[in-house]
């Protein structure tokens, strides 16, 4: 598998298939191919269904750890994209049925919102194409370079607290940084897809 399919976000079902092979005889850090593969997909997905980016970088590495350890189910000639929203899908609605620090009423409405919005964000999730994610690559290349390296670290799910240790800064400092990087990377695909 070519490590820009996995930068691109993309995985065709071969490559899915080498990775997968790779992994059942052994080779577990193969997992970081699908990992990179999926990841901004994943939390894309997870992000239009829960309150808090936390929350959403939290139950991305929760799927990601389940499908793991349920990769001998998965059916290869399925959509693995698919197959790991249905394993988030079933995370979010246990996140909103335990969460103990929103109301009951605002959880239940939440679950409502995600169940009849789950189809079209399955589709969306679905229909990333990859020019669209390498014109955002772009994007985050023009990014100056310690705003670069917090965005890859947020995609590729490292937590706040261990990127402000890296940067020697706060983690509401960190928040900062991705919410200017979210502002520019806006502008910047808007500037992309009016040419």
């Amino acid at each position: 598998m070519g490590m820009s399919a996995a930068v691109l976000g993309v995985m065709d079902a071969e490559e899915l298939a080498a990775v997968l092979d790779r992994i059942s005889a052994g080779q577990v850090d193969a997992y970081q191919f699908i990992v990179r593969a999926h990841g901004l997909p994943l939390r894309s997905f997870l992000a239009g269904q829960v309150y808090h980016m936390d929350d959403a970088d939290d139950l991305a590495q929760e799927t990601f750890i389940i499908a793991f350890r349920k990769l001998s189910t998965f059916q290869r000639d399925s959509d693995f994209g698919a197959w790991l929203r249905g394993i988030a899908r079933n995370l979010v609605k246990m996140h909103f049925r335990s969460s103990g620090r929103r109301s009951r009423a605002l959880d239940r409405f939440r679950g409502e919102v995600a169940e009849i919005a789950e189809k079209e964000l399955d589709v969306a999730a679905s229909s990333h194409r990859s020019e669209e994610i390498e014109m955002l690559l772009r994007c985050v290349a023009k990014l100056p370079e310690r705003m670069r390296r917090a965005v890859r670290a947020g995609l590729d799910g490292e937590q706040p607290t261990k990127i402000a240790t890296e940067f020697g800064t706060s983690v509401n400092a960190i928040y900062q940084i991705h919410w200017r990087a979210h502002q520019l990377l806006k502008d910047c695909v808007s500037r992309e897809f009016a040419q």
